[in-house]
């Protein structure tokens, strides 16, 4: 018997079969939102993720080296799209003083300016989500955050300023604990991106 997730006849009766294909259609939802507004803006889908990022992220994060990790693509790719949105001059690049080969990326006025628009390209997915009920949004969240574990754990993605990746972070036996802020974390207390991580 053939079983992919993609045969029908698996998918129907394997439940761990439909939740890949229905992240992948949430997937693909994401995709074509992200694809209409870079139509709209004559952006290409990595150049608006390269926008949002700078725009929201400390100067440290915002280099060719760093993104290329964060969004799991070439440097090169990186590199080009960089090129491109100075073109547009909706970045800026900022010299690095202790090494001139190096650069950290910022908005300029004209992204800034930008910056508001593109933001709320993934806004359609929180309507859906917010008509779900408090735990059953709890408990996807957990769900969530430990495939995103599991999936670096493997090496699949990067876990870039995740709780589960920064040395403030240890288990304890009611849960996680963060030694920054000296608390007990439940689930929904995880961060994704926390502006404070420090890689263990």
């Amino acid at each position: 018997m053939n079983d992919s997730v993609y045969n029908l006849e698996n998918q129907n009766s394997n439940l761990l079969s439909k939740i890949v294909v229905a992240l992948e259609r949430i997937s693909e939802a994401y995709r074509a939102m992200l694809w209409e507004k870079a139509k709209e803006y004559k952006l290409s889908p990595i150049q608006i993720q390269i926008l949002v990022f700078v725009n929201t992220h400390k100067p440290k994060y915002c280099t060719v080296s760093y993104l290329a990790v964060e969004f799991n693509i070439t440097k090169a790719t990186i590199s080009d799209s960089v090129k491109s949105l100075l073109s547009k001059g909706l970045i800026e690049k900022l010299a690095d003083e202790n090494d001139t080969r190096s650069y950290t990326i910022s908005l300029s006025d004209t992204g800034n300016n930008l910056i508001t628009n593109l933001n709320n390209y993934s806004g359609e997915l929180v309507n859906p989500l917010s008509e779900t009920s408090s735990e059953n949004q709890e408990n996807l969240w957990g769900s969530l955050s430990e495939i995103i574990r599991n999936l670096h754990n493997n090496n699949i993605i990067s876990m870039q300023r995740m709780c589960f990746s920064c040395k403030y972070y240890t288990t304890v036996p009611e849960g996680h604990y963060c030694g920054l802020l000296e608390k007990e974390l439940k689930s929904i207390d995880i961060r994704l991106d926390c502006p404070e991580h420090e890689q263990k």
